[in-house]
C-alpha cells in the first residue's frame, strides 16, 4: 500500500508543533524555521534564513560552546543525536533555558543532506523548579527548631531529642496526646536531617479503611480492584529517598501491620495486585496517641512491629504539665492571628491569662492555639479579656468570684459567689458605680466588668 504524501498536513504538522525545529543545509545554514523557534527565540523566519544558527549562542553544543560553523559542530563528527540541556540567546538579549537535540541526515547515497534540531523551551519547567525549591525552603523555615514554642524541662528533653533523630537515619516512634504537636515534631526531624530536599509524606492512618489504607501506602495496579483503572504509586514510593509520617499508627489493622514490618524490615513495598516487588529508600517516622505497649500486652498491636517502630521513641509531654508555656505559646498565636488578620491585639489581660493558666487543656496545644483564633473573633480591644474566650474554657477554669459580704450577725466575712445581675448592681451602688473598684473587688479587668454590664443591659452610669 502506497501512502499519498499531503504537503498541506505536513505544514499544519510543521506550524503546530509545540517545540521549536529548524533544519540546517550541509553547509550549516539555516534553510527552515518554524513558528515555535520564532515564539522561543525571538527571531522571524525572515531574520535567519540562509544565515548559521551560531547566532543563538548555545552555551552547550557536545559539552562544549558553540562552535563557529557546521564544520567544527559535534554533530558531524557523532553523528548520533544528543540531547543537550542548555541556554540560548534570545533575541532581546536574555538567556532562554531549553533542550536541544541535534541529527544529521544523509541521503540513499550517504552523503550529508543536513541537520534537523528541536528545541524545547524550559522557562516554565525552570520557573516550577523554582517554584518547589522556594516551597521547600518555606517547609524548612516553618520546621525550623524555634518554632515549636517551649522553655520547660519537658520541651527541652524534646528539642534534645529532635537533633539527635535529625543526625540519625534510624526509625522514630513519636508518642503524645492529641494536639501535642507530633506532625510537627516530625517535619522538625525531617527537615533538619540529610533527607530534607527529599520528600516528606504524611499519611493519617486513622482516617482509611484498611482496603483504602493498604492501597494508599503501597499503591496499585489497574484492575486490582473495582474502580482501580490505572497503575497508581502509594505514599511509600513518593516518599522514596525521603522520609514518610504514619500519624495515629496505633490504629492500623493486623493485615496492614504485617505489611508495615514488611517494609521496615526488607525496606521493599508491592503494590496491590502485583507481584513485583519494589525497592525504596524511606525513613519512617510513626506518631501514636495509644499507649502501644499496653495494646501489644493485650493483643492488638504485634510486638515485633512495636520493636522495629520504637528504635528512637520520643515522647511529647501534654500541655497540661508544662503550664509554664503557655504565655509563650499564647504570644506565638497572637503574633501570627495579627499578621492573619490585620489586627493589632497587644496579648491577653490578666484575668484571662489566669484562666488559660487554669485549664487542663484536654487538647493541648491545638486547644489552646484554636481558643486564640476564637478570642480573636469576638476581641475589639487592645487585650484579649475572659469573656472572649471560648465559652467551655471559661466555665471549666473560671472561678467565682471574690468579694465582701455582709453575715447575718453584720460581720464582714470573704465567700466565693458567683456574680450575677443583681450582685453586680449591689456592687455598683456599693462604690459609687467606680467601674475600677468593682474590678478590683472581684479580681477582674475594667473591660470584663463593662461587658458584664453590656450583657446584662446595666447602664453605664447610675440611673437618675
Amino acid at each position: 500500500m502506497q501512502i499519498k504524501f499531503d504537503p498541506n498536513f505536513a505544514r499544519l504538522l510543521w506550524e503546530s508543533m509545540a517545540d521549536g525545529v529548524f533544519t540546517l543545509d550541509s553547509q550549516g545554514i539555516i534553510t527552515s524555521w518554524n513558528p515555535a523557534m520564532e515564539r522561543i527565540s525571538g527571531y522571524g523566519a525572515e531574520e535567519v534564513l540562509g544565515k548559521s544558527c551560531s547566532f543563538l549562542n548555545f552555551n552547550r553544543c557536545f559539552g562544549r560552546t558553540c562552535p563557529t560553523g557546521l564544520e567544527e559542530c559535534g554533530i558531524l563528527r557523532h553523528e548520533q543525536p544528543e540531547t543537550t540541556e542548555c541556554f540560548l540567546t534570545h533575541k532581546d538579549g536574555y538567556d532562554v533555558p531549553v533542550v536541544k537535540c541535534a541529527r544529521v541526515v544523509r541521503g540513499n547515497d550517504g552523503q550529508i543532506m543536513g541537520v534537523v534540531e528541536t528545541v524545547t523551551d524550559l522557562t516554565e519547567l525552570k520557573e516550577a523548579r523554582k517554584k518547589a525549591e522556594e516551597a521547600i525552603s518555606r517547609l524548612a523555615e516553618l520546621h525550623r527548631f524555634d518554632k515549636i514554642i517551649g522553655k520547660s524541662h519537658g520541651m527541652q528533653q524534646v528539642f534534645s531529642a529532635i537533633r539527635a533523630a535529625a543526625s540519625s537515619d534510624a526509625t522514630v516512634l513519636l508518642q503524645g496526646e492529641s494536639g501535642t504537636g507530633k506532625e510537627l515534631v516530625a517535619g522538625a526531624i525531617h527537615y533538619n536531617s540529610p533527607r530534607s530536599r527529599m520528600p516528606f509524606v504524611t499519611v493519617n492512618c486513622s482516617a482509611l479503611s484498611e482496603s483504602l489504607l493498604e492501597s494508599e501506602l503501597f499503591g496499585h495496579i489497574r484492575g486490582a480492584f473495582t474502580g482501580a483503572i490505572r497503575d497508581r504509586k502509594g505514599r511509600f514510593e513518593e516518599a522514596d529517598g525521603g522520609a514518610i509520617f504514619l500519624d495515629e499508627v496505633g490504629e492500623i489493622s493486623p493485615y496492614i501491620q504485617v505489611k508495615l514490618l514488611r517494609v521496615l524490615q526488607e525496606k521493599e513495598i508491592e503494590r496491590v495486585g502485583e507481584s513485583l516487588r519494589r525497592k525504596i529508600d524511606i525513613r519512617i517516622i510513626a506518631a501514636t496517641n495509644k499507649d502501644l505497649l499496653d495494646l501489644v500486652r493485650r493483643g492488638h498491636f504485634r510486638e515485633d512491629l512495636y520493636y522495629r517502630l520504637k528504635v528512637f521513641p520520643i515522647q511529647i509531654p501534654p500541655l497540661r504539665t508544662r503550664k509554664e508555656d503557655i504565655p509563650l505559646l499564647v504570644s506565638h498565636f497572637v503574633s501570627l492571628e495579627n499578621k492573619k488578620t490585620r489586627k493589632r491585639i497587644r496579648g491577653v489581660s490578666q484575668a484571662a491569662m489566669r484562666i488559660l493558666m487554669d485549664y487542663d487543656w484536654p487538647g493541648n496545644v491545638r486547644e489552646l492555639q484554636n481558643a486564640i483564633e476564637h478570642a480573636f473573633v469576638l476581641c475589639d480591644e487592645e487585650y484579649i479579656d475572659v469573656f472572649d474566650l471560648p465559652l467551655e474554657i471559661r466555665q471549666l477554669a473560671y472561678q467565682p468570684f471574690k468579694h465582701t459580704e455582709v453575715s447575718l450577725a453584720g460581720h464582714k466575712t470573704f465567700g466565693r459567689v458567683k456574680l450575677t445581675r443583681e450582685r453586680l448592681l449591689d456592687l455598683l451602688d456599693e462604690c459609687d458605680w467606680n467601674k475600677a473598684e468593682v474590678a478590683r473587688q472581684i479580681g477582674m479587668s475594667r473591660t470584663a466588668v463593662w461587658k458584664y454590664m453590656k450583657k446584662w443591659s446595666i447602664p453605664l452610669n447610675r440611673p437618675s
